[in-house]
């Protein structure tokens, strides 16, 4: 992974945990930003350190070639004689090639480290207004279950009144008062009978006699 990769690698991962996160959780949005920033400066911290533990790394000398020490060992009649010389100056150039490596790969791993530091910085003030945002929500969610919690309890006084005047109502449906009994009209059956023998009582008394 090259050094224009590896940055883009933070800015993609970082795009991708707000995007997945943030359809996850949309009421946490805010949470979501700043977990978002924060990934992004640990990525960018992770990526400097990364560099610098690959110091001698030629993806960060852009194109530029070690030096290389000259050989005296083959010159002729004295060459035997240089030897130690050749040792010395390969261990002076190779000292020379770990600063170059380190003077090349400290750029790159300062601007990681610099995004790291811009993006904590960036971190703060979205805490606090995240922490703002938390707070507002968890007022506005108590107002709304005190409301919910009252029109439950009216509900409730409501219901018993109801049921108060269910119980009031049956109980003077089934008592019914005295003066309210119905007479009954049925005909006697005595008062339409007629006595036998009255009729010729009736047909058979005569006037006085009278005499002579």
């Amino acid at each position: 992974m090259s050094r224009d990769q590896l940055s883009i690698t933070t800015w993609v991962a970082a795009a991708v945990f707000a995007l997945a996160v943030g359809v996850w959780r949309p009421r946490k949005l805010h949470w979501t930003v700043l977990g978002a920033v924060l990934l992004f400066a640990a990525l960018n911290a992770g990526a400097g350190i990364y560099v610098m533990n690959h110091v001698g790394d030629p993806r960060w000398s852009a194109g530029e070639q070690p030096l290389s020490a000259p050989s005296f060992s083959g010159t002729p009649m004295v060459g035997q004689f240089l030897g130690p010389l050749d040792s010395a100056l390969s261990a002076v150039v190779g000292q020379v090639n770990t600063f170059l490596a380190f003077k090349q790969a400290l750029p790159v791993a300062l601007g990681f480290l610099g995004m790291s530091g811009w993006a904590l910085l960036v971190s703060f003030p979205l805490g606090i207004l995240a922490a703002v945002v938390s707070y507002i929500q968890e007022r506005c969610r108590k107002a709304e279950f005190e409301k919910y919690r009252a029109s439950v309890d009216q509900l409730k006084v409501e219901l018993e009144q109801i049921k108060r005047q269910i119980s009031s109502g049956n109980a003077g449906s089934t008592a019914l008062p005295a003066g309210d009994e119905v007479p009954d009209a049925r005909p006697r059956a005595d008062s339409n009978r007629t006595v036998p023998g009255s009729h010729k009582g009736l047909g058979t008394e005569q006037a006085p006699h009278r005499a002579g």
